[in-house]
């Protein structure tokens, strides 16, 4: 049996900032991208793709201050194959102490078509492309999209031409979730084989999870080489996903016996981190999630409670405490002090600076008065709450609807804008569509609502709900969030909080011309 120290090192590569932001919806601020990745920093992540530096200035500077600020994680930025793009991302990612440059081209024939090239001149772009790259930065990644679909002469010769050209990690992208496990070992271990020079890089896999089968595919690659595993938090990401950060590190950890494989990542800041991308990006996690699903560690059948009383490793294969999950205690009550809410939310991974403290301990004090007990959902629901903040230019200042089987319902509502209040009386099918007349009465905009959608944090009719509201206007997509025993009072703040967004993207997303 290999020792620990004895195994091969894997290296995490998260994309969350990256590839799971291009999910509909799952836009976050300038804010949000730099406090998820101090958390991915943290928690031991190897490679962070902090953003496309080209794509906006907003993208630029998130990237650019991500590297500023990280202590041990490599910074990567992504680039098109072209001088431009390449030079923007170094641009962004150089001020890291370990910067990498990841530049790709599509390689398979239908993409390949898109540009128009032959295969002689993207064999040209990519040997002038990663030579570019190289002179900058002694880090550089260099992926060849649609790997999978791409014939695999063609796929051997293009790596080697990176490989000669300087490139340190070669990524092979399942790009659109096609592959199966054994075909995904089968091509990286042809790869190893065939390419003059492999044994001198690293390679990489990234999988989508278009037919499920991203974990898998990404383990079955390790097994047959590779050495980075592409991912990102919840398995965010475009269509049906990416593999899930959680899924693999824990796949190595519990299954080290026929996996020796080994990763640098704290698992006890998993839990903390999945539900923070959770609040950021408005894509909740499903109940039955694999690590991170609220039942992931519940058990309901008699058969199971009765084995789990008896010994937790009848039907649990690893410890909730693996994950960051603390153990059960008593929940807080409107009694509890400063010291005690600080204690607990320390316990559910959040080290909150003392003017976050103080903002978190007066809504716990509110809620507290109206609810009987406030257990930790309840608390991670205040933590992920973007209402109210101190820059924020629209604030709900007074709601009160009327409702009940008589149509139209109506909602009296005073919005606070630029610091000078406002008053409307507005109608609509029910409560909440009669608030967001009101609102848009307001404050006039032509965003369109793409999702609406509300889910109790915990059990009882006092729980909070949580409401997720996604709009979109002239293709920017923005979320905005919102907890509150009351559920209207909740779909208001959550509206607003996607309106505060989109002021703030109006003003950030300043497209580059390319």
């Amino acid at each position: 049996m290999t020792t620990p120290t004895e195994q091969d090192r894997v290296l995490i590569f998260d994309t969350t900032l990256r590839d799971g932001e291009q999910s509909p919806g799952a836009t976050m601020t300038h804010e949000e991208k730099l406090e998820i990745a101090e958390m991915l920093d943290e928690m031991g992540v190897d490679i962070i793709e902090a953003g496309f530096p080209i794509a906006s200035e907003g993208d630029f500077a998130a990237v650019s201050e991500i590297a500023k600020r990280a202590n041990s994680a490599v910074i990567c930025g992504l680039s098109r194959a072209n001088f431009k793009d390449i030079d923007r991302c170094w641009e962004a990612v150089k001020h890291a102490k370990r910067p990498r440059i990841h530049t790709f081209i599509g390689t398979s024939p239908l993409h390949r078509d898109i540009p128009g090239l032959s295969m002689d001149a993207m064999a040209d772009l990519i040997h002038e492309t990663v030579s570019h790259a190289r002179n900058l930065c002694d880090n550089v990644q260099w992926s060849p999209m649609d790997a999978t679909r791409t014939e695999h002469d063609y796929l051997c010769r293009v790596i080697e031409i990176a490989i000669k050209a300087g490139a340190t990690t070669i990524n092979i992208p399942d790009t659109v979730g096609y592959t199966a496990p054994r075909e995904s070992a089968e091509l990286i271990r042809m790869l190893i084989e065939r390419v003059p020079g492999a044994d001198e890089v690293v390679f990489a896999t990234h999988c989508h999870n278009d037919l499920g089968m991203a974990t898998a595919n990404a383990l079955a690659a390790v097994e047959a080489g590779a050495r980075q595993i592409e991912s990102t938090i919840n398995g965010l990401g475009e269509r049906a996903g990416n593999t899930a950060l959680e899924e693999v590190v824990m796949a190595l950890k519990v299954r080290n016996d026929i996996m020796p494989y080994r990763t640098n990542v704290d698992t006890t800041r998993i839990m903390a981190i999945s539900r923070r991308v959770a609040q950021v990006s408005g894509f909740p996690v499903q109940f039955n999630k694999a690590i991170v699903g609220k039942n992931a560690f519940a058990h309901e059948s008699g058969i199971h409670q009765d084995g789990m009383l008896k010994n937790p490793e009848n039907f649990e294969i690893m410890r909730p405490e693996d994950i960051g999950l603390a153990a059960s205690s008593l929940p807080l009550g409107k009694h509890s002090g400063r010291a005690a809410l600080k204690a607990k939310m320390r316990d559910l991974g959040h080290d909150l600076a003392d003017n976050q403290l103080g903002d978190i301990f007066v809504r716990f004090k509110e809620l507290a008065d109206r609810k009987k007990e406030v257990f930790d959902e309840d608390l991670i629901a205040l933590v992920g709450d973007g209402t109210d903040a101190a820059n924020d230019r629209i604030k709900v200042k007074f709601l009160r609807v009327i409702c009940g089987t008589e149509a139209p319902q109506s909602a009296d509502l005073t919005l606070t804008v630029d610091g000078t209040d406002h008053q409307v009386t507005a109608t609509g099918d029910g409560p909440v569509d009669a608030t967001f007349n009101a609102i848009k009465a307001l404050f006039a905009h032509d965003a369109k609502l793409n999702l609406y959608q509300v889910h109790a944090v915990t059990e009882g009719t006092d729980a909070q709900a949580t409401v997720t509201v996604r709009m979109e206007e002239d293709g920017k997509i923005v979320t905005g969030q919102s907890s509150d025993t009351d559920t209207v009072v909740a779909s208001a703040k959550a509206y607003v909080n996607a309106l505060n967004n989109l002021l703030v993207r109006r003003e950030r997303t300043k497209p580059v011309a390319v």
